[in-house]
């Protein structure tokens, strides 16, 4: 077996490498190294390791024999691979995770931009998707912006990106590839209620007209960015060249918000329509993602998309999708799927879980049931949308945890804001900092407590 690490590494190794202790030691070597991408390659490496020891014991011929075994390897390998890379879209700064996901550079020679795929871009916000192999930190496909071929493993192909024409993407640029900058810009959107944008428009709008030019968009987009936790995540990295400036807005994005000079103004209209076909076109591509069978998708994947950021232990995930998949087996007559049309109607009632909140919070102190019909009365008042029977089913049986027909509607209200945010509105720390944060603070109370008691004794 291949060994990929020191002597001394190993010694270390050998005195956890259990399943249980395992993989926070490497995200340990992982995160307290400075230099990241040799930490990068040393995870894979010892990932890797572990999962050729997992069959070391077994003769090589066999190995190719049995299947199953086979299985089971790539299953642990794959396992221990989606683990690590949740943590870089939990906990690590927007660099590195555009670093990490992003598959395409440019090899011109005055330009060695990296580019997402609007696959890439789904990829990196999404947990629980694989980064394809040899694609990690730093790993790059080569991309010739002229031709439009791509080069990996000595091989080209044409780019297919395999997007309608009127997609969003190609708003950003005219290949429908993402800068860092663009991938910022697009976690700010995705990450903001539309409200704030309307509130921020609005606040910044100094004649009042609706409307605003190149300089104070710039600022409003820069004020949105702060707020959220991305952009206070945000660090520039001269040495990656992946770095925010004033007046960042790509090309492409100039050319659509503010014309071809960049001297036109930009509609509130026009952003908030922006705001929605991002939506719209992220949601797209997580039904297409799941591999539609004439036109529908399982009950169980479409639980799965909604507590995809729930942040739940593994445990408690398995019980709730247990419950679908007992009541609507695959290939049962239960099952009868869950069209694009029931994906988007119940994706477009996440946009008012708000005002969802306040009307189920009203039912519940008024000691009324939230059942099916109740949740449907509420979709129908406050988005004017009618769901149909089944996903109303379908959600219940995934929250319904007793099994007496009434919505645990805290937890589903929960679960829903995330889902509307893609777990984007997270603190992206591991709590240490804010566990630091309160102890100064504490102290400083205790400080300032011993200090005038002094005074008072004096």
């Amino acid at each position: 077996m291949s060994v990929f690490y020191s002597s001394a590494e190993s010694s270390n190794l050998g005195k956890i490498l259990t399943r249980g202790k395992f993989f926070t030691y490497a995200e340990r070597k992982a995160y307290g190294s400075h230099n990241e991408k040799g930490s990068e390659k040393k995870v894979c490496n010892v990932i890797n390791a572990k999962c050729q020891s997992e069959v070391s014991d077994t003769d090589e011929k066999q190995l190719h024999q049995n299947d199953s075994l086979r299985k089971k390897h790539a299953g642990f390998r794959d396992r221990k691979f989606i683990a690590y890379e949740n943590r870089i879209r939990a906990y690590s700064t927007p660099d590195k995770i555009f670093r990490y996901f992003a598959t395409l550079k440019s090899i011109e020679e005055d330009s060695e931009t990296v580019y997402m795929t609007p696959e890439d871009f789904l990829r990196s916000i999404t947990p629980g998707i694989k980064q394809p192999d040899g694609l990690d930190l730093d790993s790059f496909k080569r991309y010739d912006p002229k031709t439009g071929l791509v080069w990996f493993h000595n091989k080209s192909e044409k780019l297919n990106l395999d997007i309608p024409k009127e997609s969003v993407f190609y708003k950003l640029c005219d290949q429908a590839l993402i800068t860092f900058t663009d991938f910022i810009f697009l976690l700010t959107v995705l990450s903001t209620p539309r409200r704030q944008f309307e509130i921020a428009f609005r606040m910044f709008d100094i004649n009042g007209d609706g409307e605003l030019d190149i300089n104070e968009f710039e600022v409003v987009r820069s004020v949105i960015m702060g707020t959220t936790a991305m952009g206070r995540r945000h660090r520039d990295n001269l040495t990656t060249g992946c770095t925010l400036k004033s007046g960042s807005c790509n090309s492409a994005f100039k050319r659509y918000f503010f014309g071809p000079n960049g001297d036109q103004k930009l509609p509130i209209s026009k952003f908030l329509q922006f705001h929605s076909d991002l939506q719209e076109e992220i949601m797209r591509l997580e039904f297409e993602r799941a591999e539609p069978k004439n036109g529908k998708i399982t009950e169980v994947q479409f639980a799965n998309s909604l507590l995809v950021y729930a942040g739940f232990s593994e445990n408690k995930r398995r019980k709730m999708i247990r419950r679908v998949k007992t009541k609507f087996p695959i290939d049962s007559d239960q099952s009868i799927g869950i069209t694009y049309k029931d994906f988007s109607d119940f994706s477009h009632l996440l946009r008012s879980i708000a005002d969802v909140d306040t009307a189920l919070t009203f039912y519940h102190m008024a000691r009324a049931s939230i059942n099916q019909d109740t949740l449907n009365h509420v979709a129908s008042t406050v988005a004017n949308l009618h769901l149909s029977p089944h996903v109303l089913d379908v959600v219940f049986t995934l929250f319904d945890e007793n099994n007496d027909g009434q919505l645990s509607y805290r937890e589903f209200v929960g679960v829903m804001r995330h889902r509307l945010l893609r777990g984007l509105d997270k603190p992206m720390d591991t709590g240490f900092v804010r566990l630091l944060s309160a102890v100064f603070h504490c102290t400083k109370e205790q400080i300032s407590l011993g200090i005038n008691s002094t005074y008072k004794g004096v």
